[in-house]
């Protein structure tokens, strides 16, 4: 896939209208005991819509070029602000085995910008370094290089992704 603006523009829309009846279905709150259960539910029905392929060649358009251009980042954090189900359904694989997957998730991560919970993207940052530094991966250089290409706004009063890159450097 090109990593042409638009083309990634039109994908992630489409994306994320594919996504959105998963996305906005209700949870019930009350079966925390069921948690895994609702997870792997989830996880089928994303399956099912048949789009995980695309969602990731996508996201690895979306990464190689916001690494590679710092004045598409900033619409590329808009895209992901626009596209909430998209930003919420569509992820890189986890197995974190190499030091380019970790940099390519960290980017990713970067590219949501803390998405709609700084919370669970400061969550999502420690599992990410964990797997790594599991994997005998080190985190440090990468943290750095993706914290100076993340934004420095405090979008919800926690600090800039930037920031919290940064914090985790300590490990």
């Amino acid at each position: 896939m090109s990593v042409d603006m638009a083309e990634i523009e039109t994908e992630m829309a489409d994306l994320d209208a594919r996504y959105r009846s998963v996305a906005s279905k209700p949870v019930d709150v009350t079966a925390l005991d069921r948690l895994a259960e609702l997870g792997a539910a989830v996880d089928a029905e994303l399956t099912a819509l048949g789009v995980q392929d695309r969602a990731e060649r996508v996201l690895r358009a979306i990464v190689d070029r916001y690494a590679a251009d710092e004045t598409a980042r900033v619409e590329i954090r808009r895209m992901f602000d626009r596209y909430p189900s998209f930003r919420w359904a569509a992820h890189l694989p986890t197995d974190c085995r190499t030091a380019e997957e970790f940099r390519d998730d960290l980017v990713h991560l970067s590219a949501r910008d803390q998405g709609a919970d700084t919370r669970d993207e400061i969550m999502s940052l420690q599992a990410m370094c964990d797997r790594a530094r599991r994997a005998g991966i080190d985190v440090d250089p990468v943290l750095a290089e993706v914290a100076a290409m993340s934004s420095d706004e405090d979008r919800y009063g926690m600090g800039s992704l930037r920031d919290i890159i940064l914090r985790d450097r300590a490990g």
